[in-house]
């Protein structure tokens, strides 16, 4: 008799509850730099600075951990921002002519670690407005928007537009004032007839308030003429009949006197006397850079101090051919004179100063610089203008991300030793002054634990960031290019003296000063980072890169000059017939410089040929480093200084491995013609298929079984890979354990490796003292010279090929083994070693746990043939209850290519819950995704920043802040559960589809997320308008032809891929359960 088995579809209410307790999915807060900023504000009440961004977002900051975050409804740019003082309320302007207005109101009270939380403040729009054009053809370009300016009264804003005229809105309803309306006409007809001469005054470039005056509006023309319009008696009071072409105007506190930019590289002083109506002639006219042509300058400030020398500050005006292509900031003060080169763009910039009418002077303490890739901030109160350092909105694409590696529970004595490493490092370059932006409370618990994230760069350095709360803060900046000898090599020339900086401002002329960190240009692209890994108990850390170098170093608290143990391993073990056809090595120094405070090299280890390495693995407690790139992987003991093992993965038709990744053209176009040879032996095998056959009979009978219970999953058909794919040898993860693999008794130190063929190697270790307690850092001199030995153990093959993703050993209770030192020094609970082990294997195609040490399959879980996508990344992860302190679950925690989150339970591989987490079309974001131990992720939403998650009930990272307002603090009705992230991506946590509600759409944030109130079952809408295009694929490193594959599907496939879709939307988004 056939026995059939089908898992039916049953839910446990005691076990959903329990899964409620564990399980959210959040999207909490996005770390980093806004992707393309195009607006800035500042408000110098609340001291809050708002910035705005082509995709819509509206970001506002205050102190560390205060942050609120809205979006608007369309993926318009956002192209100007303005606040009203002290109200928690600014305007935006979209690039589609809207006008909207956005409040900070009070949240419900929230609960967090236990404290309830009053005074919760999210940003939310309340109004929008349109101006109506006239009817005609050129009605939309007259009316549209170019400036806006918000009287000091608050209730009125003046709105200035291309075809001249001159709107005033009244606030905070957005009604217009038509009595008010300034059309053109009204102010050409008071030009004199030779300044007038039938031309138009083109648009309005620029509104500016008397500072002492309230209701004078100073407005500039671009054709150059600048009118004092009176509201109140509705006439001109003064003309001021420029010739050049205008940019932007400034008043001078008093009111005596307004400097006007221009198109020309100069600027102009204007008098403004009672007794005068029409100026000719400016008081004084200045090309700062001339005399030869020189670009515009955009922005002009003008800056009153005690010291009775105006402080100005410019944008632009550098001469046309021999710097038309720097980006400058200039501040001049008497003799004091700095052009600040940065490098990308100026979007705006604003100072810190006194705004209280009895204040004399303006004594600006601070020049705020938002520029195209990062934020930058000058002290005016510090001799030399030194630059402050940034305690959030660090640009993490300084240099193009490229790996990440996340590390929990950091102890404090090694963060401590981090922050005086990363103090030691800023020295004299940065000022320690107060930070500007510091409006607001944070009202979010301190972190019960320090977490640190490091990000490899393209240019050779690991960047250590406190990912501990809300803010990502920049700890501490290590750099391999010193290992090496580069293109680029400074050490290697003479030391000239005009180099130096210094001498350079007092030569040079402009006086140039380099500003800011964003530096996309590597000297060599071969220092690139491509993985890390640290041991947070002996201060260890590993790091490897794109030609194949492998670097040890430990952490010192003083300077050093050592030189650098080499060892070269040869991972093709002198096999015949493969040449390397790519980048050569990186030599190293001889006598390298000496290395600062911090983590100092060690150990190099260089892998031949010299490919990217692929995956490592550290041992600290066994002074073991295992490494791999594509043509295989190697053991090194980096406590004796010799190679354990080198093994060759390499195929022997994998000739592409050899070509590096200069021949990627070449790779992608051999794996599209191996793509449509798979499709014609696919098609010309499934035409033989249907001859019938006892077997065929069987499976018909299954599936009309199937069909008729309606509840066994579905299975898609695997195609097995072919052997000689290309790349077949790429070691994709390697891995430590002290289990047992050559029998059931004895346990001892192993090391697995796992290929992009589907195979897993694993070798049993002889590590000196591992069996007799723990292994010293240093250890005596009989135990030095017995070295460690690696014997093959076993050998697996996956039946399809899959590329092994991932591999952990279980220990007897089937919980992963806990790191190195942890067990050792008790900072863990103790592996259950008297009960048989078990190897978790993930491959792209199915999760599959074996016992060991006999290695037979126990359970497993074919997440393609079910799901219809392949596993990208794989972490296992401790869920805490909410409910229950001491009680948690170790979890399989899978993200796939389609972008969605699967969770397991480990080991019996049960599905708990599935969300979508991310476009599947962002293969960026998926690449570079980084898990964390306690139920958090990372992803880059884009180059510059990382949009933070959780998928844990318990610990969430959200921001939690409060503001003083001057008016009556409004209160929003009770959420619906629905957000919207600033990058776009909008979330639904009651699982209601987009588009149903007759609501108007709000956009929230800090909180970002409400407390679960919907089971986690639900799935997560995504439709973010981050388009593909806006991604920068070299933000995370290589991308291989296996990232790409996915899109390389056929027509049959496409179609069942949509089929299975709509089949997946059709029902509901439950849970298999077993």
């Amino acid at each position: 008799m056939m026995k059939f088995r089908f898992r039916r579809q049953g839910t446990d209410p005691q076990r959903e509850k329990i899964k409620q307790e564990l399980f959210a999915f959040n999207k909490t807060v996005e770390h980093g730099f806004p992707h393309q900023p195009s607006a800035l504000a500042f408000d110098p009440k609340l001291e809050l600075m708002a910035i705005g961004t082509k995709s819509g977002a509206i970001k506002v900051y205050g102190s560390p951990g205060v942050e609120f975050t809205g979006l608007h409804s369309d993926t318009t740019a956002v192209t100007q921002i303005q606040f009203l003082p002290g109200q928690g309320r600014l305007l935006s302007l979209l690039d589609d002519n809207t006008i909207h207005l956005w409040e900070l109101v009070g949240g419900a009270p929230r609960e967090v670690g236990g404290v309830k939380k009053e005074g919760v403040i999210i940003l939310q729009e309340v109004d929008s407005y349109s101006l109506p054009g006239k009817p005609g053809i050129e009605s939309c370009s007259a009316t549209r928007v170019t400036v806006l300016l918000l009287l000091r009264s608050c209730d009125l804003l003046c709105i200035g537009t291309e075809g001249g005229g001159v709107y005033f809105l009244e606030l905070p309803c957005l009604s217009l004032k038509d009595n008010l309306t300034l059309p053109q006409d009204q102010v050409t007809q008071s030009l004199p007839d030779d300044y007038r001469c039938g031309k138009s005054l083109g648009p309005v470039e620029s509104l500016q308030e008397h500072p002492q005056q309230p209701g004078k509006i100073l407005i500039g023309y671009s054709r150059g003429l600048v009118v004092l319009w009176d509201l109140s008696t509705r006439h001109t009071e003064q003309l001021f009949l420029g010739k050049q072409q205008l940019e932007s105007l400034v008043w001078e506190r008093s009111g005596n006197l307004f400097v006007s930019s221009h198109n020309d590289g100069g600027y102009s002083v204007w008098p403004v006397t009672n007794g005068n109506t029409c100026h000719q002639q400016p008081v004084s006219s200045t090309v700062p850079y001339g005399p030869f042509p020189c670009k515009a300058i955009n922005k002009i400030l003008w800056r009153t101090t005690q010291t009775g020398s105006p402080l100005l500050l410019y944008s632009g005006g550098m001469p046309r051919a021999s710097y038309g292509d720097r980006h400058c900031l200039t501040i001049q003060r008497d003799k004091e004179h700095v052009t600040l080169d940065f490098t990308s763009r100026v979007i705006d910039f604003f100072t810190v100063h006194n705004v209280e009418q009895e204040k004399e002077f303006d004594d600006p303490s601070a020049v705020v610089v938002l520029l195209e890739e990062e934020l930058v901030v000058i002290d005016l109160l510090t001799p030399g203008w030194p630059s402050l350092p940034t305690p959030y909105l660090a640009p993490l694409h300084s240099s193009a991300i490229t790996c990440s590696f996340h590390v929990s529970s950091v102890s404090p004595k090694l963060w401590e030793r981090l922050v005086n490493a990363g103090k030691a490092q800023q020295g004299r370059q940065q000022a320690h002054g107060r930070w500007p932006i510091c409006g607001g409370k944070n009202l979010a618990p301190p972190p019960k634990q320090q977490e640190l994230l490091l990000t490899g760069h393209e240019d050779g350095t690991v960047r250590f960031w406190d990912a501990s709360g809300v803010a990502l803060t920049p700890l501490y900046k290590l750099s391999t290019a010193n290992v090496f000898h580069t293109d680029c090599d400074p050490c290697d020339e003479p030391h000239d003296p005009s180099d130096d900086p210094d001498m350079q401002q007092e030569e040079e002329w402009p006086p140039f000063r380099k500003v800011g960190c964003f530096d996309p240009y590597s000297d060599d692209p071969r220092l690139g980072i491509q993985k890390i890994s640290l041991c947070k108990y002996s201060n260890k850390l590993l790091v490897a890169g794109t030609a194949g170098q492998v670097i040890v170093l430990g952490l010192s608290d003083e300077r050093s000059e050592h030189t650098v143990d080499v060892s070269v391993v040869d991972l093709l073990q002198d096999r015949e017939g493969f040449t390397w056809k790519g980048h050569d090595r990186l030599e190293p120094r001889l006598k390298p410089p000496p290395f600062p405070p911090g983590f100092q090299p060690q150990v190099l280890v260089q892998c031949m040929p010299p490919a990217s390495v692929t995956a490592v693995a550290l041992h600290a407690e066994w002074n073991l480093i295992s490494f791999g790139t594509s043509h295989g992987f190697g053991l090194f003991d980096y406590h004796r200084r010799n190679a354990v093992l080198a093994r060759c993965t390499l195929h022997p038709n994998d000739s592409l491995a050899m070509e590096g990744p200069l021949s990627r053209v070449k790779s992608l176009k051999k794996s599209l013609r191996q793509s449509f040879r798979r499709i014609r032996k696919s098609r010309v095998s499934g035409k033989k298929r249907p001859i019938a056959t006892p077997t065929s009979k069987v499976q018909e009978a299954n599936a009309a079984l199937a069909e008729q219970e309606d509840v066994a999953p579905i299975q898609r058909r695997i195609e097995p890979r072919s052997a000689d794919d290309s790349l077949s040898g790429v070691v994709r993860c390697l891995c430590f354990a002290d289990t047992f693999l050559r029998d059931g008794t004895h346990h001892g130190a192993t090391l697995w490796a796992g290929t992009n063929s589907g195979s897993v190697y694993a070798y049993a270790l002889e590590v000196p003292g591992v069996g007799s307690g723990r292994v010293c850092e240093r250890g005596g001199a009989g135990e030095s010279s017995v070295c460690v030995e690696a014997v093959l153990g076993k050998e697996i093959q996956l039946m399809h090929r899959a590329p092994v993703v991932s591999i952990s050993v279980l220990d007897g209770r089937g919980k992963p083994l806990p790191d190195p030192y942890e067990a050792s020094q008790d900072l863990s609970i103790a592996p259950d070693m008297s009960n048989a082990h078990s190897v978790l294997i993930a491959s792209e195609e199915q999760l599959k746990v074996f016992s060991l040490p006999k290695v037979s399959a126990k359970t497993k879980f074919k997440l393609t043939a079910h799901e219809g996508c392949r596993v990208r990344k794989v972490a296992l992860v401790v869920f805490g209850s909410t409910a229950q302190e001491d009680y948690s679950e170790h979890t399989l925690v899978c993200l796939t290519n389609l972008g969605d989150m699967h969770l397991f339970t480990i080991p019996g591989l049960r599905p708990q819950v599935r969300h979508d987490c991310i476009r599947k079309e962002d293969i960026s974001g998926i690449a570079s995704c980084v898990f964390t131990k306690n139920g958090q992720g990372f992803y880059l939403v884009s180059p510059s920043e990382y949009e933070r998650f959780s998928l844990s009930a318990k610990v969430v990272t959200e921001a939690l802040c409060s503001v003083q307002l001057d008016r009556p603090l409004e209160h929003t009705p009770a959420s619906d559960g629905s957000t919207t992230q600033a990058n776009g991506t909008h979330k639904n946590q009651l699982g209601q589809a987009e588009g149903q509600t007759d609501e108007p759409p709000i956009a929230l944030s800090s909180p970002l997320m409400d407390p679960p109130l919907s089971s986690p079952l639900m799935d997560t809408p995504l439709d973010s308008p981050l388009s593909c295009a806006d991604l920068t694929l070299d933000s995370t490193g290589e991308i291989t032809v296996e990232d790409v594959r996915d899109f390389l599907t056929t027509v049959d496939e496409a179609e069942n891929n949509l089929k299975n879709i709509k089949e997946e939307e059709g029902r509901s988004t439950g849970i298999l359960i077993n």
